[in-house]
């Protein structure tokens, strides 16, 4: 009997974590979608100067996959409605912080890529710890 529980804690552990990793994703990129929605360019471009230098479009499009990618890390698992899409929201988020990494890059910015950095390694353990296991 204790070879079962000793069989099943590795998968109960990776299970939490991946809930706690889908979580702070979540939080992390609808937060920022309502972030920059919610507050007036100018005063987003005195904090980030990027934001008030990209084509209007260019900025709410990036607000706009902020809030696809944190919902869909986190809905399909949590209501179980196609949980299987939870993988293909992760691959989304670490596909947008590939996106933003190369864009600060360009810019001269490499100071502001190690959030995304952590953020893009974060989806891609939930896009694995996720995928089916057939």
């Amino acid at each position: 009997m204790s070879n079962m529980q000793t069989s099943s804690q590795p998968s109960k552990v990776l299970n939490v974590m991946l809930w706690l990793a889908q979580g702070l994703l979540a939080l992390t990129f609808v937060g920022t979608a309502v972030w920059k929605l919610a507050t007036p360019r100018a005063d987003l471009a005195a904090a980030m100067p990027w934001m008030g230098e990209v084509p209007p479009a260019f900025f709410y499009a990036t607000a706009l996959l902020d809030l696809l990618a944190g919902l869909g890390v986190i809905l399909p698992s949590l209501t179980r409605i196609k949980p299987g899409l939870t993988v293909l929201g992760a691959l989304g988020g670490a596909a947008l912080m590939v996106g933003a990494i190369v864009f600060h890059l360009s810019r001269g910015e490499a100071e502001s890529t190690p959030f995304n950095f952590f953020l893009g390694a974060l989806a891609l353990f939930v896009a694995w710890g996720r995928r089916s296991r057939k």
